[in-house]
């Protein structure tokens, strides 16, 4: 449930400021892609690999907002735009009650909604079975080891 709600609201927030072009040092872009960097660069910085994973996904979730604003009208965008955030919390809201039987810790502090897109990348680099060390820390033990 993170990993869609998570997902739809980048992408929702993105989506309007794909709207405007931007020129910076003679090179063509968007509005959303000049929001996106300082966040990207906070992300990089506290994890470097897990940085680029969102760098990465950045990368998909821009150019896929650039090609919706591109063959779709204004109240099209804005309309999924809505779509997507009514979704994502409700994908945020199931998740937490539901699932884990508890709020999100942005409810507590603002700050932690920065943090919710590293999470959702340890968590698919524990997975993938990498970072065992992120994997102590958000649950507990290794993956795969004994409990």
């Amino acid at each position: 449930m993170h990993v869609f709600g998570i997902v739809f609201l980048f992408l929702a927030a993105i989506l309007p400021l794909s709207l405007w072009p931007i020129t910076v040092f003679g090179i063509q872009t968007s509005a959303a892609t000049i929001a996106v960097i300082p966040v990207l660069v906070y992300w990089l910085l506290l994890d470097f690999a897990l940085g680029a994973g969102i760098l990465a996904a950045a990368v998909v979730l821009l150019s896929t907002a650039a090609v919706i604003v591109g063959h779709t009208t204004t109240v099209g965008m804005w309309s999924l735009a809505a779509v997507l955030i009514v979704v994502g919390v409700a994908s945020q809201i199931i998740g937490h009650r539901v699932f884990e039987g508890r709020q999100p810790a942005l409810v507590d502090n603002p700050t932690h909604l920065l943090l919710g897109p590293m999470f959702v990348m340890a968590k698919l680099f524990i997975a993938l079975g990498f970072r065992r060390d992120l994997a102590i820390i958000i649950q507990g033990q290794p993956q795969g080891a004994a409990s």
